[in-house]
């Protein structure tokens, strides 16, 4: 889903590419050793500058926790224009380092171009064993669906620009998107798991749509045990929703089933674009209690952690939600 019409790459040890729309690529490098590589930046979401480049950071090490690897080396991609102070630039860039530096990796060094508008991120490294890279086309039927963090990010960024969101929530939303998917990743690896992708700029269920369509398989949602951050179903009845979110409700319209009791407010948080969001894992139904067992072993806390859902056999819809 959402490619561009690319000539396909072939090489034997490209393990990963463009084909399932899959969160980074993957090129084996030994029979025991293969490289995960992504690249991810945007402009800010939050208006701290430290806790920006923190937010920006988590986001682009994601994805090599969601293909089952683990962090190396990171590079900064700056775009960053003169009239601002440099010292926020600097914010910027520790707060990268410092998130970068907890998950285990080292930044290296990274490029920057003046721009009228900032931009941050990163450039990311891992490494998997060829044997333990997880995708997203993996999933099968009977498999529990597992969401790690609660959505509502780009309904509060877009709330806190128009000032309609309380600090708590606020703060709230900082400490989802700067939380690393680490614990997750370690937990979905020890309970062993069949399919991940991370919850980023297409929603919960345009990237749930992707890991139907690779795997070739039907999503089935129950809308009542997918966790929300606060003050989200009012600010989105207020409509304070991301313009993202209503492209990915267009494009997803032939894709999706909705139970008629779901309303136009919950159907509109599935589709808003997240920052930072949780992993979106498909494991066996016997693995379910072994993985949340692993992931209370982690430090990271697992209240927002919810199993949401079920893969079913390929069905005339990619997802139900109920």
């Amino acid at each position: 889903m959402r490619q561009l019409h690319l000539s396909p790459i072939k090489d034997q040890n490209l393990l990963v590419g463009l084909e399932t729309s899959d969160d980074a690529a993957v090129y084996k490098l030994t029979e025991d050793l293969a490289l995960i590589q992504t690249i991810d930046f945007f402009t800010p979401v939050i208006d701290d500058p430290y806790f920006f480049g923190q937010v920006a950071a988590a986001n682009a090490l994601s994805d090599i926790y969601a293909m089952g690897g683990r962090p190396l080396l990171a590079l900064n991609i700056v775009c960053f224009p003169n009239c601002l102070p440099l010292e926020w630039l600097t914010a910027i860039l520790q707060g990268g380092a410092d998130k970068v530096a907890e998950a285990g990796a080292i930044i290296a060094g990274g490029h920057s171009v003046q721009d009228d508008e900032p931009k941050y991120g990163l450039a990311v490294t891992g490494l998997v064993s060829p044997q333990k890279v997880i995708t997203n086309a993996g999933a099968l039927p009977g498999d529990v669906l597992i969401l790690t963090k609660p959505l509502g990010t780009g309904i509060i960024t877009t709330g806190i620009k128009a000032d309609l969101v309380s600090p708590e929530t606020q703060a709230a939303a900082v400490t989802s998107m700067t939380t690393l998917n680490a614990a997750a990743a370690m937990a979905m690896q020890a309970a062993g798991v069949h399919a991940c992708t991370d919850i980023t700029g297409f929603g919960l269920l345009g990237h749930a749509a992707e890991m139907a369509l690779a795997s070739n398989v039907s999503l089935e949602l129950e809308m009542g045990k997918i966790p929300f951050l606060p003050e989200i179903e009012n600010l989105a009845f207020l409509g304070l929703i991301p313009g993202g979110a209503y492209k990915n409700r267009e494009y997803l319209v032939n894709e999706i089933i909705f139970a008629e009791r779901i309303t136009a407010t919950e159907k509109m948080i599935l589709f808003d674009p997240q920052t930072s969001g949780g992993l979106f894992i498909a494991l066996p139904g016997e693995k379910e209690g072994s993985f949340f067992t692993a992931l209370n072993r982690q430090e990271k806390g697992t209240l927002f952690t919810q199993t949401v859902g079920r893969v079913t056999e390929k069905k005339d819809y990619l997802i139900l939600v109920k």
